[in-house]
Protein backbone atom coordinates (compact mmCIF):
# COMPACT_ATOMS: atom_id res chain seq x y z
CA UNK A 1 0.00 0.00 0.00
CA UNK A 2 1.34 3.76 -0.95
CA UNK A 3 0.97 6.14 1.45
CA UNK A 4 -0.93 9.40 1.49
CA UNK A 5 1.32 11.28 0.40
CA UNK A 6 0.74 9.17 -2.99
CA UNK A 7 -2.61 8.29 -2.98
CA UNK A 8 -4.23 11.99 -1.71
CA UNK A 9 -5.55 13.58 -4.95
CA UNK A 10 -4.71 17.14 -2.97
CA UNK A 11 -0.78 15.60 -1.68
CA UNK A 12 0.11 13.95 -4.93
CA UNK A 13 -0.42 17.18 -7.10
CA UNK A 14 1.52 18.96 -5.30
CA UNK A 15 4.24 16.10 -4.59
CA UNK A 16 6.58 17.46 -7.29
CA UNK A 17 6.22 21.50 -6.68
CA UNK A 18 7.70 20.50 -3.13
CA UNK A 19 10.32 18.12 -4.51
CA UNK A 20 11.60 20.06 -7.33
CA UNK A 21 15.00 19.11 -7.34
CA UNK A 22 15.52 15.72 -8.63
CA UNK A 23 19.08 15.22 -9.46
CA UNK A 24 19.05 12.34 -7.71
CA UNK A 25 17.53 10.62 -10.68
CA UNK A 26 21.06 12.10 -12.92
CA UNK A 27 22.70 8.96 -11.84
CA UNK A 28 19.98 6.45 -13.42
CA UNK A 29 19.55 8.37 -16.53
CA UNK A 30 23.52 7.80 -16.68
CA UNK A 31 23.13 3.82 -16.10
CA UNK A 32 20.29 3.59 -18.63
CA UNK A 33 22.93 5.13 -21.09
CA UNK A 34 25.91 3.10 -19.53
CA UNK A 35 24.04 -0.39 -20.23
CA UNK A 36 22.23 1.00 -23.92
CA UNK A 37 18.86 0.31 -22.28
CA UNK A 38 15.90 0.76 -24.82
CA UNK A 39 13.09 -0.80 -22.91
CA UNK A 40 12.61 0.07 -19.36
CA UNK A 41 10.36 -0.51 -16.49
CA UNK A 42 10.26 2.21 -13.68
CA UNK A 43 8.58 0.31 -10.28
CA UNK A 44 6.52 2.94 -7.98
CA UNK A 45 6.78 5.34 -10.79
CA UNK A 46 4.76 7.77 -8.68
CA UNK A 47 4.36 11.00 -10.47
CA UNK A 48 6.12 10.09 -13.39
CA UNK A 49 9.29 12.29 -13.33
CA UNK A 50 11.72 9.77 -14.52
CA UNK A 51 9.48 7.66 -17.09
CA UNK A 52 8.34 10.88 -18.91
CA UNK A 53 12.45 11.86 -18.57
CA UNK A 54 13.58 8.59 -20.44
CA UNK A 55 10.23 8.95 -22.44
CA UNK A 56 11.66 12.51 -23.87
CA UNK A 57 15.34 10.70 -24.89
CA UNK A 58 13.43 8.27 -27.19
CA UNK A 59 13.43 5.57 -24.52
CA UNK A 60 10.82 2.82 -24.50
CA UNK A 61 9.21 3.29 -20.81
CA UNK A 62 6.70 1.26 -18.49
CA UNK A 63 5.93 3.03 -15.27
CA UNK A 64 4.06 1.49 -12.63
CA UNK A 65 2.30 2.42 -9.34
CA UNK A 66 0.07 1.65 -7.00
CA UNK A 67 -0.97 4.87 -5.93
CA UNK A 68 -4.11 5.91 -8.57
CA UNK A 69 -4.03 9.74 -7.57
CA UNK A 70 0.18 9.56 -8.38
CA UNK A 71 -0.60 8.10 -11.45
CA UNK A 72 -3.31 10.63 -12.50
CA UNK A 73 -0.80 13.35 -12.33
CA UNK A 74 1.71 11.56 -14.63
CA UNK A 75 -1.28 11.08 -17.13
CA UNK A 76 -2.12 14.85 -16.98
CA UNK A 77 1.42 15.68 -17.90
CA UNK A 78 2.79 16.35 -21.69
CA UNK A 79 4.23 13.55 -23.61
CA UNK A 80 2.21 11.36 -20.79
CA UNK A 81 1.08 9.38 -24.41
CA UNK A 82 4.81 8.27 -24.69
CA UNK A 83 4.81 5.80 -21.86
CA UNK A 84 2.38 2.76 -20.91
CA UNK A 85 0.88 2.83 -17.30
CA UNK A 86 0.14 0.81 -15.07
CA UNK A 87 -2.11 0.85 -11.88
CA UNK A 88 -0.75 -1.71 -9.70
CA UNK A 89 3.00 -3.37 -8.52
CA UNK A 90 5.53 -5.65 -10.01
CA UNK A 91 3.92 -9.02 -8.74
CA UNK A 92 1.62 -8.55 -11.19
CA UNK A 93 2.89 -7.37 -14.88
CA UNK A 94 1.84 -7.92 -18.40
CA UNK A 95 4.82 -10.11 -20.44
CA UNK A 96 7.50 -7.63 -20.87
CA UNK A 97 11.43 -7.88 -22.02
CA UNK A 98 12.76 -5.15 -20.38
CA UNK A 99 16.21 -4.20 -20.76
CA UNK A 100 16.42 -2.19 -17.46
CA UNK A 101 14.36 -1.96 -14.31
CA UNK A 102 14.35 0.87 -11.80
CA UNK A 103 13.21 1.60 -8.46
CA UNK A 104 14.67 4.83 -7.47
CA UNK A 105 14.78 6.72 -4.48
CA UNK A 106 12.72 5.28 -1.13
CA UNK A 107 10.36 3.16 -3.69
CA UNK A 108 12.50 -0.51 -2.38
CA UNK A 109 12.39 0.74 0.85
CA UNK A 110 8.95 1.20 1.18
CA UNK A 111 8.31 -2.52 0.20
CA UNK A 112 8.28 -3.16 3.74
CA UNK A 113 6.74 -6.91 4.11
CA UNK A 114 9.24 -10.05 3.43
CA UNK A 115 6.83 -11.18 1.10
CA UNK A 116 5.91 -8.59 -0.78
CA UNK A 117 10.08 -8.12 -1.34
CA UNK A 118 10.65 -11.56 -3.11
CA UNK A 119 7.60 -11.08 -4.99
CA UNK A 120 8.92 -7.26 -6.10
CA UNK A 121 12.20 -9.15 -6.90
CA UNK A 122 11.00 -12.35 -9.06
CA UNK A 123 8.70 -9.56 -10.95
CA UNK A 124 11.54 -7.48 -11.84
CA UNK A 125 13.66 -10.65 -12.70
CA UNK A 126 10.72 -12.05 -15.06
CA UNK A 127 9.57 -8.36 -16.60
CA UNK A 128 13.50 -8.50 -17.78
CA UNK A 129 14.96 -10.08 -20.94
CA UNK A 130 17.91 -12.35 -20.19
CA UNK A 131 21.01 -10.13 -19.80
CA UNK A 132 18.77 -7.40 -18.36
CA UNK A 133 19.49 -5.45 -14.76
CA UNK A 134 17.32 -4.10 -11.92
CA UNK A 135 19.01 -1.29 -10.03
CA UNK A 136 17.33 0.41 -6.93
CA UNK A 137 18.85 1.81 -4.37
CA UNK A 138 18.43 2.10 -0.39
CA UNK A 139 20.08 3.93 2.65
CA UNK A 140 22.60 2.57 4.95
CA UNK A 141 20.94 1.49 8.07
CA UNK A 142 24.79 2.25 9.51
CA UNK A 143 23.75 5.87 8.91
CA UNK A 144 20.58 6.01 10.70
CA UNK A 145 18.91 8.67 8.71
CA UNK A 146 16.28 8.63 10.36
CA UNK A 147 17.88 10.41 13.40
CA UNK A 148 17.54 13.72 11.31
CA UNK A 149 13.92 13.73 10.41
CA UNK A 150 11.90 16.15 12.43
CA UNK A 151 9.98 19.25 12.83
CA UNK A 152 12.87 21.60 13.79
CA UNK A 153 14.58 20.21 10.51
CA UNK A 154 12.10 19.67 8.21
CA UNK A 155 9.78 22.28 8.75
CA UNK A 156 9.33 24.63 5.81
CA UNK A 157 6.54 26.82 4.26
CA UNK A 158 5.95 27.09 0.33
CA UNK A 159 3.81 28.89 -1.86
CA UNK A 160 2.43 27.01 -4.26
CA UNK A 161 0.96 27.44 -7.51
CA UNK A 162 -2.73 26.60 -7.82
CA UNK A 163 -2.43 25.55 -4.21
CA UNK A 164 -1.30 28.58 -2.28
CA UNK A 165 1.03 28.14 1.14
CA UNK A 166 1.52 24.93 2.81
CA UNK A 167 3.55 24.31 6.05
CA UNK A 168 5.07 20.95 6.10
CA UNK A 169 7.24 19.06 8.19
CA UNK A 170 8.22 15.29 9.06
CA UNK A 171 8.22 13.27 12.54
CA UNK A 172 9.47 9.81 13.40
CA UNK A 173 6.70 8.02 14.77
CA UNK A 174 8.11 4.57 15.77
CA UNK A 175 11.91 2.81 15.02
CA UNK A 176 11.27 -1.02 15.54
CA UNK A 177 14.57 -3.18 14.22
CA UNK A 178 14.38 -2.11 10.59
CA UNK A 179 11.37 -0.40 10.22
CA UNK A 180 11.51 2.87 10.54
CA UNK A 181 7.75 4.80 10.45
CA UNK A 182 7.51 8.60 10.06
CA UNK A 183 4.59 10.89 9.30
CA UNK A 184 4.32 14.30 7.22
CA UNK A 185 2.09 17.06 8.27
CA UNK A 186 0.72 19.38 5.30
CA UNK A 187 -1.46 22.64 6.62
CA UNK A 188 -2.99 24.23 3.72
CA UNK A 189 -3.54 27.95 4.46
CA UNK A 190 -6.04 28.09 1.54
CA UNK A 191 -8.60 26.57 4.16
CA UNK A 192 -6.93 25.83 7.18
CA UNK A 193 -7.22 21.97 6.21
CA UNK A 194 -4.44 19.62 7.85
CA UNK A 195 -3.87 16.38 6.37
CA UNK A 196 -1.24 13.58 7.32
CA UNK A 197 0.73 11.20 5.51
CA UNK A 198 2.13 8.12 7.82
CA UNK A 199 4.90 6.26 5.72
CA UNK A 200 7.42 3.42 6.84
CA UNK A 201 10.50 2.03 5.48
CA UNK A 202 12.83 -0.95 5.78
CA UNK A 203 16.31 -0.18 6.09
CA UNK A 204 17.35 -3.39 4.62
CA UNK A 205 21.47 -4.09 5.09
CA UNK A 206 23.51 -4.98 2.23
CA UNK A 207 24.14 -8.64 2.95
CA UNK A 208 20.47 -9.25 3.54
CA UNK A 209 19.83 -7.62 0.01
CA UNK A 210 22.52 -9.25 -1.95
CA UNK A 211 21.14 -12.94 -0.49
CA UNK A 212 17.53 -12.14 -1.63
CA UNK A 213 18.70 -10.79 -4.83
CA UNK A 214 21.07 -13.96 -5.45
CA UNK A 215 17.82 -16.41 -4.12
CA UNK A 216 15.52 -14.38 -6.72
CA UNK A 217 18.03 -15.87 -9.39
CA UNK A 218 19.65 -12.39 -9.85
CA UNK A 219 23.69 -11.64 -9.84
CA UNK A 220 24.84 -8.84 -8.23
CA UNK A 221 27.30 -7.05 -10.55
CA UNK A 222 27.71 -4.22 -8.14
CA UNK A 223 27.27 -1.92 -5.50
CA UNK A 224 27.84 1.70 -6.21
CA UNK A 225 27.95 4.85 -4.09
CA UNK A 226 24.89 7.25 -4.70
CA UNK A 227 26.50 10.72 -6.10
CA UNK A 228 23.65 12.86 -4.79
CA UNK A 229 24.38 10.87 -0.92
CA UNK A 230 27.76 9.89 -1.07
CA UNK A 231 28.22 7.38 1.65
CA UNK A 232 24.71 7.34 2.65
CA UNK A 233 23.03 5.13 0.48
CA UNK A 234 23.67 1.32 -1.91
CA UNK A 235 22.98 1.55 -5.07
CA UNK A 236 22.41 -1.98 -6.15
CA UNK A 237 23.51 -3.13 -9.67
CA UNK A 238 22.12 -6.88 -10.33
CA UNK A 239 21.44 -8.83 -13.65
CA UNK A 240 19.41 -11.38 -14.73
CA UNK A 241 21.78 -14.30 -16.60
Amino acid sequence: MADEGFTHPRLAAIYDALEPDRSDLDAYVRMVEEFGARQVLDVGCGTGVFALLLAGRGVEVVGVDPALASLDVARGKPGSERVRWIHGDARELPALRADLVTMTANVAQQIVGADAWRETLRGAYAALRPGGRLVFETRDPARRAWEEWNREASYAVTDLPGAGVVERWVEVTSVEGQLVSFRWTYVFASDGRTLTSDSTLRFRDRAEVEAELDARGFVVEEVRDAPDRPGKELVFVARRP
